[in-house]
This record gives structure tokens, C-alpha cells and sequence, in this order.
């Protein structure tokens, strides 16, 4: 069984050496819509693959850390990423270019060890993560699987070289929840939300 849910968040960026000008020489703008497909053979104690309410817990709460802010590249120039975070409280770099097929990626590998940490409460069984579609525009969009998110062909991503402002932080309801992730600690399923 397959199941979907819908994220939305507005972010900034340049994407650097892309063909199109407007893009790779200007910041600008998106409207993201962010779908996270997950998938089980079982169904939970509620029936379900996976209550859409915990959803709105770890995950949409790492989605959101993207919302009205900037995304930068940690390749970009060093005076262009300083700036940015200099006037910029909410930002986040990553070790890729923030086009649509890699924010699929990067957010396939987040919403993955979400699920590997999350202790579940309700009998959900081998929850595991389907796709990730990150849609940039109206009529454009990039989905991502997990041979893409660990493609080192489209380029390596360590989760440790994300990186979130303190502001977005701290406006988790756990600002340690990066770093439970990142060493693997178990974080815990409400039994309601």
C-alpha cells in the first residue's frame, strides 16, 4: 500500500551553472510543493500505513525548515554564502546544488532517518520511504528515489553536511532533534497527536 502526503514551503536560491540565466545568476524564488510517498505491506492498530498526524511531527517540522528562507550551496562562493547567512537568519546549506532533483534527494535521505529513528507506538510495521516528488513550479517537477538519494553519480550527500541556522533550530520542538538524527538516536512516536 502506498500512501501520500503534501508539504509546502516558499525558499530561495540560485542554482549555479544550470543553462537557464535567470536561475543560475539571480536568486529567485518557488512555491514548493513536497510529496512524501510512503509504502508497508501491513497496516497499523488504526488501519493505516502511517497516521497522516505523525507526519506532521519530525517531518514536516525538517520540511518546513526550508519555508521562508535560503537554501545555498556549500560550494557557492565563500563572500555570496556569508552575505546570505549575514542577512538571512533562516537558511540552510547543502553539500549539493538546491535544484529540484536534489532537494528530492536531500529530502529523501532526511524523511529516510526520520523513519529508521522514529520508535512507533501504534503497530506501525516496515514503514519505509517510496519517493520523495519535489514540485518547483506548476508544470515542473522532480521525484526521487533511493537509488537517486545515494547516486554518487549525481553527487554524494552526507547528512552531516546539512546544515540549519540556528533560528530554524530553534523553532523545532526538539532543537537537538538534528543532532539525535545524525547519530542515529531513537526519537519517539507520540501515541497521540
Amino acid at each position: 500500500m502506498l500512501i501520500r502526503k503534501l508539504f509546502k514551503f516558499e525558499n530561495a536560491h540560485i542554482v549555479r551553472d544550470c543553462s537557464t540565466r535567470r536561475c543560475s545568476e539571480n536568486i529567485h524564488g518557488h512555491s514548493y510543493r513536497i510529496e512524501v510517498l510512503l509504502e508497508s505491506n501491513y497496516l497499523d492498530d488504526g488501519q493505516m500505513v502511517y497516521d497522516f498526524g505523525l507526519t506532521k511531527r519530525y517531518i514536516k517540522e525538517l520540511i518546513d525548515s526550508f519555508d521562508h528562507g535560503i537554501t545555498l550551496w556549500s560550494k557557492d562562493d565563500p563572500k555570496y554564502i556569508e552575505a546570505m547567512k549575514t542577512y538571512s537568519n533562516r537558511w540552510v546549506e547543502l553539500p549539493v546544488s538546491p535544484s529540484a532533483e536534489q532537494f528530492s534527494r536531500v529530502i529523501y535521505l532526511i524523511v529516510e532517518r526520520v523513519l529508521f529513528c522514529t520508535d512507533m507506538q501504534n503497530g506501525e510495521k516496515n514503514v519505509r520511504l517510496h519517493s520523495i516528488i519535489v514540485h518547483e513550479t506548476q508544470t515542473g517537477y522532480a521525484q526521487g528515489f533511493k537509488e537517486d538519494a545515494y547516486s554518487t553519480l549525481m553527487g554524494e550527500i552526507k547528512l552531516e553536511e546539512i546544515v540549519f541556522s540556528p533560528q530554524v533550530q530553534s523553532e523545532w520542538s526538539d532543537t537537538l532533534l538534528w543532532e539525535k538524527l545524525l547519530s542515529q538516536k531513537s526519537i519517539k512516536n507520540p501515541k497521540k497527536v
